[in-house]
């Protein structure tokens, strides 16, 4: 757990966080956001962030999110990804209303309320966080889970890849301990570094491994997607 400190920002964030000769880098991130077709969309339909249309594609290709399951958001600030998944099991697809199903977010940040959705603000590795999600789950596993976690980049591969793994084990851990064995769950991960290694860990707990880097993830950037299908085990 040395890294802990260096995971205390795992919610989605798309603008480069490493300072030291950025101006650059965040000039084209400013250029390419103004101008990003999936945030003017995002900006119509209401979604808080452009990664919406990550899981949207993602449950499209593989049909994975369904009425009346329980799903579990890691890293869930700002809640795209729940506000998605609440619509998904609303009538017409309504972002308020009738719902059918169960969503709990988890994340080190506060979030703003999403109608339908209970949010945990906490680390799930201690042992308060843990109490809170399972009173939540109400003796449940999840159907699915979803983690968009992504540490803070510091520019150096050995330690981006290390923080990188870390946040991916996490997920893993919690699918297992807290998800059906027919359940799945989808995790960013990134190009390079310990990407390999991250492959093998989801292809040693889970019996189909997918990978897929979907059309709103920007073509610069390295992140994609790995779906587990399935806990081994069982």
């Amino acid at each position: 757990m040395g890294i802990i400190n260096a995971m205390k920002t795992q919610s989605k964030s798309n603008k480069p966080d490493n300072k030291a000769g950025n101006k650059k880098v965040n000039k084209a991130w400013l250029h390419d956001h103004i101008n990003d077709p999936y945030v003017k969309l995002a900006n119509k339909e209401g979604y808080r962030a452009r990664a919406a249309y990550k899981l949207k594609e993602i449950d499209e290709a593989l049909h994975l999110v369904k009425p009346g399951q329980l799903v579990v958001d890691l890293g869930c600030t700002p809640g795209a990804w729940s506000q998605y998944l609440r619509r998904r099991m609303s009538p017409q697809g309504a972002a308020v209303g009738e719902m059918n199903g169960t969503i709990i977010g988890l994340d080190l940040l506060p979030m703003e309320p999403i109608e339908g959705v209970t949010f945990i603000q906490g680390d799930f590795r201690e042992a308060e966080t843990l109490a809170k999600l399972e009173a939540a789950l109400g003796g449940q596993k999840a159907d699915l889970v979803v983690s968009d976690m992504a540490p803070n980049l510091s520019g150096i591969s050995s330690a981006d890849a290390a923080r990188v793994e870390y946040l991916v084990e996490l997920a893993i851990e919690f699918a297992q301990n807290h998800m059906k064995p027919q359940g799945a769950l989808v995790a960013k991960v990134f190009h390079g570094g310990s990407y390999n290694e991250v492959v093998q860990r989801f292809k040693q707990a889970f019996v189909t491994v997918k990978p897929l880097k979907p059309k709103a993830s920007r073509d610069r950037s390295s992140e994609t997607f790995l779906i587990g299908l399935g806990l081994k085990g069982f």
